[in-house]
């Protein structure tokens, strides 16, 4: 069937059901009241008479709400389903009142309704409310999909979330789990004693990560402002205000950069910081911090993810970034120490660099290439270059090299900490190499930032910092292949999926 079949198909049934509106509106009836008093939903009732036999009916009376699913024998058999499940009406004239027969013609499938009666097991054992009434609660005027696997335009889940969920139960699973994981993670880190606070979306500079900010414009200020790219120097004024030595903030940051199936310009993140420790901390707690939440959610550390088992039992390999390298490429980057070195050296390995790559860069695009796909089990990446991590405090042992390290799993970033930087000279210095690095086109590179340099002036004690990618932890703990499974509404380029008729299509 065309796309224009389709769309008649559609504007047929919907004025169909345009009919049966204004029938209902003939006989008195509102197809979309203000309330409807529940008193139960389908698992409570399949909880409280799980023993009920075939046959058997109890004397109580229920009222349930749901939409409609499927409807059979003209509507003596309804499917209802709510938020946690799905029962069965029997809707018999001999129960019902006739004026209420006669409305079950008007009745279609998606349509929400309320239903009261008592609740039977039938003779093949299906859970049942033998219906006395029902209300309609909203007159679905547009037909739900059949099977998703029958859509020509597949992306038609992600733009209109809504029927995917109502016709995919397991949709609905992940995003509950999406909030148990959510809900985990707040509650392992205010049970350590992390203060969960907030900082500003809309920022005067682009700050805090190595990323294309959103530009947006302030009329009454008259002044460009960015959508943030990241929390984190707002986050450190915080703790050298003293306000807790423990801080946390679960986070939507923006990145206008580009789509793939684990990236979405508009994601959420958790980061933190705590005194007094350093990256190694980080390595710790962001061990016993996922596989706490796997355990909670899961009921295990053991997942499988798309047919790969991967085990997240603490304690996690630490591997040094150019350790790495070495070991899948066998080129030992830490003797190669001039950017002209390791640029023939990653050219020679056939991974693409600019002239302008620093040697950090020139590791760091090497490693994506050719290191990143083996890392399928947890793996701490650690002691990254200098040059590409203007936030971190210099190794202590290679000043060359930084503090941090990006936790990696089925080869994807999943964390990125720092044993933060403290010294606001050396920060006002890394700034401006960073500002040099724009000149020369560097769109991700950092602006100057003189109010957190300011802050830094003030003192900001020893820390560690770790921020935690939580769409890419949410695929992996509900064994989804596409950040787009587990966003509920992800961007995407608008189309308008149907235009009612009263319009023109522009």
């Amino acid at each position: 069937m065309t796309q224009k079949e389709v769309q008649t198909s559609i504007e047929t049934l919907r004025n169909m059901r345009l009919q049966k509106l204004n029938d209902l509106a003939d006989k008195m009836i509102n197809p979309y009241p203000y309330t409807f008093d529940r008193t139960a939903s389908a698992q409570e009732l399949h909880d409280k008479y799980v023993d009920l036999q075939p046959g058997e009916e109890v004397s109580e009376y229920y009222n349930v709400a749901g939409r409609i699913m499927a409807m059979r024998n003209s509507g003596m058999f309804i499917d209802l389903m709510d938020s946690s499940g799905k029962i069965q009406l029997f809707t018999h004239k001999d129960n019902v009142p006739e004026d209420k027969i006669a409305i079950l013609k008007l009745l279609d499938v998606g349509d929400i309704i309320g239903a009261s009666g008592t609740v039977r097991r039938t003779p093949r054992g299906e859970l049942s409310l033998k219906v006395k009434d029902f209300k309609i609660l909203a007159k679905s005027l547009l037909p739900l999909p059949e099977k998703w696997h029958g859509l020509t335009d597949v992306e038609t889940r992600y733009r209109q979330r809504y029927l995917d969920m109502i016709v995919n139960p397991e949709v609905r699973d992940t995003f509950r789990k999406r909030s148990l994981i959510i809900k985990e993670i707040r509650d392992y880190l205010t049970n350590h004693g992390f203060l969960e606070v907030e900082t500003p979306m809309l920022q005067t500079i682009a700050g805090g990560a190595a990323a294309r900010p959103f530009i947006t414009y302030h009329n009454t200020l008259d002044m460009k402002m960015y959508l943030r790219i990241a929390p984190e120097l707002h986050l450190k004024r915080l703790m050298v205000g003293g306000l807790s030595e423990k801080i946390f903030e679960i986070n939507r940051n923006f990145r206008n950069e580009g789509i793939s199936p684990k990236h979405n310009p508009e994601f959420t993140m958790l980061e933190l910081y705590q005194a007094y420790v350093d990256y190694n901390e980080m390595m710790v707690l962001t061990e016993n911090l996922i596989s706490y939440v796997a355990q909670k959610v899961l009921g295990t550390m053991i997942l499988d993810y798309q047919g790969k088992h991967i085990d997240l039992t603490p304690p996690w390999q630490r591997l040094t970034m150019t350790g790495a390298i070495k070991k899948y490429t066998d080129i030992d980057f830490s003797q190669l120490l001039s950017q002209p070195e390791a640029a023939e050296a990653a050219e020679n390995l056939g991974v693409e660099i600019d002239e302008n790559d620093s040697w950090g860069k020139i590791l760091d695009k090497v490693f994506e290439v050719k290191v990143e796909p083996h890392l399928i089990q947890p793996v701490h990446i650690i002691d990254y270059p200098r040059d590409i991590s203007p936030l971190s405090k210099p190794h202590r042992d290679n000043p060359r090299l930084v503090e941090r390290f990006e936790t990696r799993v089925n080869g994807w970033e999943i964390a990125n900490a720092f044993s933060e930087l403290t010294d606001p000279i050396d920060q006002k210095r890394r700034f401006e190499q960073q500002m040099e690095a724009k000149k020369a086109g560097d769109e991700e590179a950092h602006e100057v930032d003189e109010d957190y340099i300011t802050a830094l002036e003030y003192g900001l004690p020893p820390a560690g910092g770790l921020g935690v990618g939580i769409d890419r932890l949410i695929m992996l703990l509900t064994n989804s292949a596409n950040i787009r499974d587990v966003i509920a509404f992800p961007t995407m380029r608008p189309r308008n999926p149907y235009v009612h008729p009263e319009k023109d299509e522009e």
